[in-house]
Formats: C-alpha cells, sequence, structure tokens
C-alpha cells in the first residue's frame, strides 16, 4: 500500500504553504539554501533537496492551497521512489494522505503499469484507515467507469455487487429478462431488451433493519447507444461510462459498508445496455411504468430516466429516511456547470446548503439546482400522462429532475445527482478517465447525521 504506518524512517517530505514555507527557510542551514537558491526555487511546486553525498535530505512542497484534498495528487509522480514520511500541520495532514492516494490511482486491467510508487508514512493509524477506505471507494467508482462496456454489462456489475457483500455481509438478489415483466418494471426491461445482455434490476440490502434506511438508486446503463435514436460517433464514444450512476452507489455503498456505518442500506441498480435491435424501443411508444403513470417516449436516447423511474418506484415501497440517486443524466447539465462541477436537485433545502457546505471543505464540491416546478408542463404528452423529455433543448437538467420528482411521492429527503462520471482532462490527482464526483462529501453527510 503506498500509505504505510509501520515505517521508522524515510525522507521528510514538508507540505507547506507559502508562509510556512518562509518560516521553514529560516531554520535551514547554509546549504540547503543555496540548493534553492541555485535550483531557482520559486517558492511554489516540488523541490528535492540532498545531501553532500548526494543522499535525499528531503523534499518539500509550497502550495497556496494545502487544504485541497487533491493538492498532493502529483507529488508520488514525481518524486523517486523509496519512502517519505510526512511532516505537516495536523489539520492537513487528511488532505494530504487522500491526494496521495489518489494520485497513486492506475487503471491496470488492460496494461500495466511499470513506474514503482513511493511509500508515504504516516503515524496516525486510525486517519491511515479512514483515508485508505476514503481512496479505496474512489477507485472502485473509477475502475468500474473505466472498464470497457464489453467487460462491464448489467452481470458485471451484479458481481461486483455480490463481491461487496462477501466483503462486508449483506445479500444481493437480481430481477433478470422477462423476470422484469413478471414483477413488473417494465421500464427497465424496455430499454433493456434489445441487448444481447439482458437487463436487470440488482438489489443490495446490509444492515440491522432497525436502523434508518437510506436507499441509493444508480443509472446502470452499461453502454448507451441512443437506441434508434442513435447517437452521433462522437457521443456514443465514451457511453461505457453511462453506467456511472451505478459505479458511483456502489462506491457509496463501499463506504457506508467499510466504515460500518448504522444504517439499513439499500442499493438499487437498473442495469441494462441500449441496444438498436429489430425489438427495440421506439419513439412514439406508450410504457406503463410501476407507478401506473403512463409514458410516451419521444427519444429513446433519453432512456437514464426511464429505467430509473422503475428503480425509484421500488425504492418507495420501503419509506426509506433518504433517497439518493445518480445518474449520468444531461449533458444539459454539463452546459449549465461544466464537466468538474457535479449539480444535484433536492427536496430538502437544509440536506442541500449541508452538502454544499461538506463539499467545499473536503475538495468533492456539488452545486444544488432549482427543481422548478413551472418546467413540468414541458413533460406534457397528447396521449399519455407524461413525456419522457421536454421538446425543447432548454433547462434540459430541470426537465429530467422533474420527470424522476413525479415517482418519489414527493419524497421530504430526495437527492438527485447529474455526474458527468469521467475527467475530460488530467488534474492534480484525478487522471483523464472515469472518476467520482460527490461520493466522499455524501457519505461524510451521512455519516455526520446517522454515525453514533
Amino acid at each position: 500500500m503506498f500509505l504505510n504506518t509501520n515505517i521508522a524512517s524515510g525522507t521528510p517530505l514538508y507540505v507547506l504553504d507559502k508562509n510556512d514555507f518562509i518560516t521553514w527557510e529560516t531554520m535551514q542551514d547554509s546549504m540547503t539554501i543555496n540548493w534553492l537558491i541555485n535550483t531557482k526555487f520559486s517558492g511554489h511546486g516540488v523541490s528535492i533537496i540532498p545531501n553532500t553525498d548526494g543522499s535525499l535530505r528531503c523534499v518539500i512542497f509550497v502550495t497556496d492551497t494545502p487544504s485541497d484534498h487533491f493538492a498532493c495528487g502529483d507529488l508520488a509522480t514525481q518524486l523517486p521512489s523509496g519512502h517519505y514520511v510526512l511532516n505537516t500541520k495536523p489539520e492537513l495532514i487528511k488532505a494530504s494522505a487522500f491526494g496521495w492516494l489518489a494520485g497513486c490511482y492506475r487503471f491496470t486491467r488492460y496494461k500495466e503499469s511499470t513506474q514503482e510508487l513511493p511509500t508515504l508514512a504516516i503515524k496516525d493509524s486510525a486517519l491511515v484507515n479512514e483515508v485508505t477506505i476514503e481512496a479505496t471507494a474512489t477507485a472502485l467508482v473509477r475502475d468500474l467507469v473505466n472498464t470497457p462496456a464489453a467487460d462491464m454489462m448489467p452481470q458485471n456489475l451484479a458481481e461486483t455487487a455480490h463481491e461487496l457483500t462477501r466483503q462486508f455481509g449483506g445479500s444481493v438478489t437480481q430481477i433478470v429478462g422477462d423476470e422484469l415483466l413478471s414483477q413488473n418494471y417494465p421500464t427497465i426491461h424496455a430499454v433493456g431488451r434489445a441487448s444481447v445482455h439482458q437487463p436487470q434490476l440488482i438489489d443490495l440490502i446490509w444492515g440491522d433493519d432497525a436502523n434508518p434506511q437510506i436507499t441509493l438508486v444508480g443509472k446502470g446503463v452499461c453502454f448507451d447507444s441512443g437506441g434508434l435514436d442513435l447517437k452521433p460517433t462522437a457521443g456514443m464514444r465514451y457511453m461505457k461510462k453511462d453506467m456511472g450512476g451505478s459505479a458511483h452507489v456502489l462506491g457509496l455503498a463501499h463506504l457506508i459498508m467499510a466504515n460500518n456505518l448504522p444504517v439499513r442500506l439499500r442499493v438499487l441498480i437498473p442495469a441494462v445496455e441500449n441496444a438498436v435491435s429489430a425489438n427495440a424501443l421506439r419513439p412514439g411508444d406508450v410504457i406503463t411504468t410501476r407507478s401506473g403513470l403512463t409514458v410516451e417516449i419521444d427519444n429513446t436516447d433519453a432512456e437514464g430516466r426511464l429505467v430509473l423511474c422503475d428503480a425509484i418506484s421500488e425504492a418507495m415501497n420501503d419509506s426509506p429516511e433518504m433517497l439518493i440517486d445518480f445518474a449520468t443524466l444531461t449533458g444539459a447539465m454539463r452546459v449549465a456547470l461544466g464537466t468538474e462541477l457535479p449539480g444535484f436537485f433536492s427536496s430538502n433545502k437544509q440536506t442541500a446548503l449541508d452538502l454544499m457546505s461538506i463539499g467545499e471543505s473536503n475538495s468533492d464540491p456539488v452545486w444544488n439546482m432549482p427543481l422548478h416546478s413551472p418546467y413540468k408542463s414541458l413533460l406534457k404528452s397528447e396521449i399519455a400522462d407524461m413525456s419522457n423529455c421536454a421538446a425543447g433543448p432548454f433547462g434540459g437538467a430541470i426537465t429530467a429532475a422533474l420527470y424522476l420528482k413525479e415517482f418519489t411521492a414527493n419524497h421530504p429527503n430526495w437527492l438527485h445527482f447529474d455526474i458527468m462520471a469521467w475527467n475530460n482532462r488530467k488534474l492534480s490527482g484525478r487522471p483523464i478517465g472515469g472518476e467520482a464526483f460527490g461520493v466522499r462529501t455524501v457519505y461524510h453527510y451521512l455519516a455526520q447525521k446517522y454515525a453514533k
């Protein structure tokens, strides 16, 4: 592991802000000062300082934002392999450790990494355990999203859910193929029936049923061709990530279970491939959903809300204390907030404020969007209770959220996250590819609310 509590010695690694660096510099000997001067160290970034015999004396990392949980994200790849001992302010240790681990992530299923990464020593074993759990959950989300659709179909998502219960306890049931029709999950079946990979509803249960119930719902569209409303080439290229919502709820489940949070957890994943075949869902079709509402299909590429609505209806049978869904749902949210800030909708204003505050403190920001009810009329259908999407392009993230809201029975504490699940550019500790957005923030909200 790239964090260790058992290493007794190593190269000191100082993580400093600019003011701390000025203080640190005044305490150094002439050799160190001369090294910084002659290497033209600007007082920002990394300096690897040697001893006179050529061995490493210490490393300094100076940043404007040492409390950013990704500030140290590139350190592990910038330093020679070996052991380093973290030296920083106590309040910065967790952020530094998480950034270090986040930066050590590699997706190696198909291509091995040849770089030998260093180890960071931290004395606080409890903190190391806490950070390791968070980094492991983040890596789980990244791995699932990065895996190509050929190896990440509904049955593969189900196996991940089973693996969680093998590790932490609980149970998983699966409703597969035509069984979805007999058990009244018509929209999940309709979206997934064209694929050779049978659609299914994955249902994970964990925890004491005497505890408050938290239900997570994750969009599991393992590949989205767009259906008969076929996507263009550019739009289809990265649709392996359209199961990102399911990856997020599995990552969040990992955090809840690994930390033994005293809740009754249920995770529902409607898992499908939106494929093209002779029996594919058609524009203009009308489906009677699990709730009884009829939905006219305006666009087969607005399929995520269709699979989610049946799962949300099932979730409401338990009357959970909190209902939280994650989905890579709309391009409109990316237009509104960009690809790196996830938007969410909430039926509870205080919950929304709490989440945004937590996200600011742990470098996992989320942004509350309005459930503007007048836009509901944009989902009007002439022949069904509603359409699956609005005819026009405006306010698409809001109309998608309002569609889902129709199946929540006005739940008083419902959260809907519309996420990218993907890094389009490399950032510190965040490589291009699958990414977890809002998972740590939601977990810390739940921990503050429910932990004993």
